[in-house]
């Protein structure tokens, strides 16, 4: 354990640069206590996450745990960091605040800076944070660790609001082009959606420092450490501007100790409770409430997918086998207020993620895992990239990626995007309404539609298994709008879900995107 000494930039900060030891974190006049300097790179914490998987496992000591369990959710969450505490970090003016540790963020996150190859551990200290006089924290130890960390804007020359946060297990977000915080990405996922309980790997330390490769505003190290595999990563993010998409550069290193039967790779979790295809399942005022409406793909031979999202009746997984994507992501497609009615916390605004592949992933899958919600504060969502062969112990992966988080899919469309997606009672107005068909009605809008009529040559191309298509699909331009509505007749051929491909097509050539579910008819679905 590296020896705590008390040190503020206005006390002894000057007598420690001129000593060389390490240049120091921008502080305001609450002081900062740090460990000794150590010698960092990623080098050093890949050979130390390789050796961290070579031993048994060791579950995180957690100090004063009687205390940390006291702080619930309402306690935890009026510990606040002082504005005035907030850390500079060295080689960048990005200000960082800490996370407390509570009952539902126990396990204690090493926090370091680093500057010219040294690094700092920061060490916990009440002083940081205001808290009531009662609070459960008034009592921890200097030992209890941070919960996580969030990287703050400067607007003005104050301090603004945060853009990026790491809190719990592996997890991190930005806020977006928007300022407004909706899904979540991971380091790692293990066994999701799985019978038996899923693994949460955790980040328990960081190092945070200036940027190591151009573009970049700041960058993350972070040790990954859980029962099943360790691992380094290293996270570049750039997007304090509003406006623009963040951008998080992702290396890891991972070093496997037990088999893991499904390994996700570059996972996003997100919360998906009803659209416009599903509204009957909620008894709600507002029309939808989602932080993502599908999931987008463009595989390695150049098609894309459209995925909407569901609410099934019971966990579902979807895969689409692939090698080498281009990119997938969770997408917030429909960005009208109107289609919310939201004031409060805007769905509207909620950012997408897109994740885009860098070398070789090889062949493996796309998964989607769809759990069962009855309301919005559950992330029901799940999406990663599943390697063909699940690691053994010993087996040692490396991938990088990019995560655009942006308002839409990053990527241009050369063809026409699903818009919308509705489904509701089959057959035909005035007619008998027939057992156990349901419509399903599909907008598409791109500017490979513009000036195309009746007269195209447009037709609906669409497939059914587990199922069977009734009558005829039809493809027509919506009057008054720029968008094309396909629209068809289904019917499964049980209760379990059939599976559905939908596209536009106008001779040999596709003028959409692929547009794929699976779906039982809404009074099978109740």
């Amino acid at each position: 354990m590296a020896n705590w000494t008390r040190r503020s930039v206005l006390a002894s900060g000057a007598g420690l640069m001129a000593a060389g030891l390490l240049p120091r974190a921008g502080r305001a006049d609450v002081p900062l206590i740090e460990g000794d300097p150590e010698p960092f790179s990623f080098d050093d914490l890949v050979a130390r996450a390789r050796d961290i998987a070579g031993r048994p496992y060791v579950a995180p000591k957690i100090a004063a745990e009687a205390e940390i369990d006291k702080i619930g959710y309402d306690a935890h969450w009026q510990i606040r960091f002082r504005d005035d505490a907030s850390i500079t970090v060295p080689g960048t003016d990005v200000p960082m605040q800490l996370f407390h540790p509570g009952r539902f963020f126990k396990e204690p996150v090493r926090v370091h800076l680093v500057a010219e190859g040294m690094a700092r551990e920061v060490i916990y200290d009440r002083s940081y944070f205001d808290m009531p006089a009662d609070s459960p924290a008034q009592n921890l130890p200097h030992d209890v660790g941070f919960a996580g960390l969030r990287l703050m804007r400067r607007e003005d020359g104050s301090l603004g609001p945060d853009w990026i946060s790491f809190l719990g297990a592996s997890y991190f977000r930005t806020d977006g082009p928007e300022r407004q915080y909706g899904l979540s990405a991971r380091g790692i996922a293990l066994d999701t959606g799985l019978e038996g309980k899923e693994e949460f790997p955790r980040f328990s330390a960081f190092w945070v420092g200036a940027p190591e490769r151009d573009g970049d505003e700041i960058s993350i190290w972070a040790l990954l450490e859980g029962p099943s595999v360790a691992g380094a990563f290293r996270i570049g993010a750039r997007g304090s501007t509003d406006g623009q998409p963040k951008i998080t550069r992702v290396t890891n290193r991972l070093f496997f100790r037990e088999r893991v039967q499904r390994l996700g790779i570059a996972p996003l979790t997100s919360m998906y409770w009803f659209s416009e295809r599903d509204h009957i399942l909620a008894d709600e005022w507002r029309p939808e409430v989602h932080d993502s409406d599908g999931l987008a793909l463009l595989t390695g031979q150049g098609e894309r997918i459209w995925r909407p999202l569901r609410n099934p009746a019971e966990v579902r997984t979807s895969s689409f086998l692939d090698r080498n994507p281009r990119g997938f992501g969770l997408i917030q497609r429909d960005r009208n207020f109107e289609n919310y009615q939201d004031d409060g916390v805007f769905y509207d605004r909620r950012p997408s993620a897109w994740i885009v592949p860098e070398g070789d992933w090889g062949p493996g899958r796309v998964q989607l895992i769809e759990i069962p919600t009855q309301d919005e504060a559950s992330d029901n969502i799940v999406a990663f990239w599943a390697p063909q062969d699940g690691p053994q112990p010993g087996t040692e992966l490396a991938f990088d990626y990019t995560i655009h988080w942006d308002a839409r899919d990053p990527e241009p469309q050369s063809v026409a995007w699903v818009q919308a997606t509705r489904q509701g009672q089959g057959g035909r107005p005035g007619k008998e309404i027939p057992e156990g068909v349901d419509t399903m009605v599909i907008d598409f809008e791109g500017p490979v539609l513009e000036g195309l009529t009746l007269d195209s040559g447009v037709d609906a191309v669409v497939s059914v298994t587990g199922g069977k298509l009734v009558g005829t699909p039809s493809a027509r331009p919506v009057l008054g709008t720029p968008r094309w509505r396909l629209s068809f007749d289904f019917a499964p051929d049980g209760p379990s879900p059939c599976g559905l491909r939908a596209y536009l097509r106008r001779g040999d050539a596709a003028l959409s995107e692929t547009w794929v579910t699976e779906a039982v008819t809404q009074r099978g679905r109740n």
